[in-house]
């Protein structure tokens, strides 16, 4: 076994997998079990996870995205939620709701010009879906664009938006998709044309390996939607709420998108919620028939009182302040294991806490995933670039952390160092094996 010695685990612990294995998925358990990571979710508060026997214990650098930005179990969130159901309970979809409108109205001070009205759901790809249905309906047109190697979510219409891999195993593709590379405009301008309802993109795709994008390239596709008049939908479900050090990700470059698609941190990581904010004129769509889309659980009212107060949260100048200040400090550090391991690490993809550690090659990136686990540190390689770990600690941590996070990422790198050349030798042979017996 290239990754180390199985642990011995308690007798709760093998129940818990075995019910998982049994009854959720048999693949994930087979999956972290070959490589000694299958921790169980034990305990979990602030920026660190358990796992479920207390043997092990995790700083979380994947924050699922950014569902937990203000770490595990927010003190503040959680007696939020409880003060709530003293009052509410999800509500009705169907009715008027004081909660829903409070919500919207603050999302619509904090968005620039007329990013007026939301519409929420429970699920990232949801929100997705819906910003879709809108552009579609309110231009006529057909056709979505979406960058090459980026991710908006596993429903329908945002699956269709993601990568052939995601969706072959499900069936043919729906029409009226298209794609292309992140950050070449004239591929954007030679894509777009009199049938594009839409262009959706993240401002970083982190699935693509939080890449950055060039300098005025929001830019020109902005003017690129606006000459053709498509819509131009931002999905800042991993980029806002403070995770770039400013409250929405589009804010660095200057531009205005039609719709704004907001998920995960928007939850608190304790009630889920998303929303997809449209400019005023776009909600002319629902005027006909207000009844036309419907989520029976979108905007649950004790989720609304949640999401006030992380935006409250969220777009404090302190708070942002401590963002930007944590960026720099990580920015040292990482240069400084790039100047100790240059051969290896690359060196950050960085915009605010938006952060990836760029590798020498594709093998890197699931190696320091592992050797990370086994220093105590929750990273997850790039699914669409593996040659680099995302980097996305809870925006909350003190500046002491990075210290902390730099000692243990300095042992994973040096662990990673030495294993690379056995996997690419593993790799190898895999490879030739798979040759072989194709061949007979």
């Amino acid at each position: 076994m290239i990754f180390g010695k199985k642990t011995k685990q308690s007798a709760l612990k093998q129940q818990a997998i075995k019910s998982f294995r049994d009854h959720v998925s048999s693949g994930k358990v087979a999956f972290f079990k070959n490589y000694d990571m299958d921790l169980v979710m034990g305990r979990r508060e602030g920026a660190f996870l358990w796992d479920i026997d207390g043997k092990k214990r995790l700083f979380n650098l994947h924050c699922n995205g950014g569902v937990f930005n203000l770490g595990h179990r927010n003190h503040e969130l959680i007696n939020l939620l409880k003060e709530s159901f003293e009052e509410l309970d999800i509500g009705n979809g169907h009715l008027l709701s004081k909660t829903r409108g409070d919500l919207a109205k603050m999302l619509s001070e904090l968005m620039p010009d007329d990013l007026d009205y939301t519409v929420f759901g429970v699920s990232g790809g949801e929100a997705v879906d819906l910003a879709f249905k809108v552009a579609r309906a309110y231009t006529g047109r057909v056709k979505i664009i979406s960058v090459r190697g980026g991710y908006h979510g596993h429903t329908g219409l945002a699956l269709a938006a993601g990568d052939e891999k995601y969706r072959t195993l499900f069936g043919p593709q729906l029409p009226g998709f298209a794609q292309v590379p992140f950050g070449e405009v004239n591929a954007l301008e030679s894509e777009v044309d009199d049938n594009t309802a839409a262009v959706i993109l993240e401002p970083v795709p982190a699935t693509l390996g939080v890449a950055i994008p060039p300098k005025n390239y929001l830019k020109s596709v902005r003017k690129i939607c606006n000459d053709r008049n498509a819509v131009l939908i931002v999905d800042e479900v991993q980029t806002g709420l403070g995770r770039t050090g400013k409250l929405w990700g589009f804010e660095h470059f200057g531009i205005t998108p039609d719709i704004v698609v907001l998920g995960k941190g928007l939850s608190g990581g304790i009630y889920p919620i998303t929303a997809t904010v449209i400019r005023k004129p776009l909600e002319s769509v629902f005027h006909k028939d207000p009844f036309i889309h419907v989520s029976t659980f979108g905007g649950a009212e004790v989720g609304c009182r949640v999401a006030m107060r992380v935006l409250k949260i969220s777009s404090a100048p302190d708070f942002l302040e401590h963002v930007n200040n944590l960026s720099r400090r990580f920015a040292e550090g990482v240069e400084l294991l790039r100047e100790k391991h240059p051969d290896f690490l690359i060196g950050l993809r960085q915009l605010g806490l938006m952060m990836g550690l760029k590798f020498k090659d594709d093998l890197c990136g699931p190696i320091v995933t592992k050797t990370a686990y086994d220093n105590d540190l929750l990273m997850v390689y790039a699914n669409n670039d593996t040659s680099v770990c995302q980097f996305l600690p809870p925006l909350v941590i003190e500046p002491e952390h990075v210290d902390w996070i730099m000692e243990h990422l300095d042992k994973a790198i040096t662990s990673a160092r030495r294993l690379r050349p056995v996997v690419k030798i593993k790799k190898q042979v895999e490879n030739l094996i798979g040759k072989f017996v194709n061949s007979l």
